[in-house]
């Protein structure tokens, strides 16, 4: 499999699961923008089976680099982005949980999840994209949801992109990140306010907005429920002092966008 069909796939199935995305790209091109795809996200946990640098592998191997770091102390988590020397590809933005940092139940449950976990099937080019991988009874969702959001959502979602991103710079209709909002907010989409609906500033060469994720059913062992799935975010980059184009993500404002899959 090439990169370019890995990043096809996973941008079928995202919207499977957010069908918001579709029907906001649909409005996009019907007002005659072009729809550039700035980053896709992926989730996991920093267990050696399934680190960020496990999950980075097939994006490395196709060509991707490591090209920042990150920490978010609130949330318990770590991330890293990727670029490909063919700057028409994506980034590859990918988080884990610290399981260090929280209870003996968070790290039993979790590790319960991954011990089922084939070696094998983790080493396929498309594990990125492949759902999730365990078994999973509603009640243990819920255990981890208490503790962490993040966790709840990678063990019920397992191995799908998180979120894709619209480069706000190659629109035709907007250049500012808060007519795109209103515009959105007037199709009936609901967005973000945590810490605003705008994040971040030119200050810090980034602005962010995203929809608050999308609503699906998903069938766990004992049953059915209706829990966050995927979102959709925005984001307009700004040039350095350079004249280069800032790439990289700014914690803060990443830190509130996490919000977005938050149980309601």
């Amino acid at each position: 499999m090439k990169i370019e069909n890995l990043l096809d796939k996973m941008w079928k199935d995202y919207i499977v699961l957010n069908k918001s995305a579709q029907k906001i790209v649909d409005l996009f091109e019907q007002k005659g923008n072009e729809v550039v795809n700035d980053h896709i996200a992926l989730r996991t946990f920093n267990h050696p089976k399934l680190s960020v640098d496990v999950i980075a592998k097939p994006f490395l191997e196709a060509g991707y680099f490591e090209n920042g770091t990150y920490d978010f102390e609130e949330k318990k988590l770590k991330a890293k982005h990727y670029e490909h020397k063919d700057a028409n590809l994506p980034k590859i933005f990918i988080s884990e949980l610290m399981l260090e940092e929280f209870s003996d139940e968070l790290n039993e449950l979790v590790n319960s999840l991954i011990e089922q976990v084939d070696e094998k099937k983790i080493s396929e080019f498309d594990f990125c994209s492949s759902g999730r991988p365990w078994n999973l009874s509603s009640e243990t969702y819920h255990r981890l949801a208490k503790e962490s959001e993040y966790a709840a959502w990678v063990s019920a979602i397992g191995f799908k992109p998180n979120h894709f991103t619209v480069y706000i710079n190659k629109l035709q209709s907007f250049t500012e990140v808060s007519d795109l909002n209103t515009f959105l907010k007037e199709h009936g989409f609901m967005l973000n306010s945590s810490g605003g609906e705008v994040k971040g500033s030119p200050q810090v060469f980034l602005e962010q907005s995203s929809t608050l994720a999308d609503k699906i059913e998903v069938d766990f062992d004992d049953k059915s429920e209706v829990i966050p799935s995927c979102y959709f975010e925005f984001a307009k980059r700004y040039e350095l002092p350079n004249g280069q184009m800032y790439q990289g993500f700014v914690a803060k404002s990443a830190d509130k966008i996490f919000e977005s899959t938050t149980l309601k």
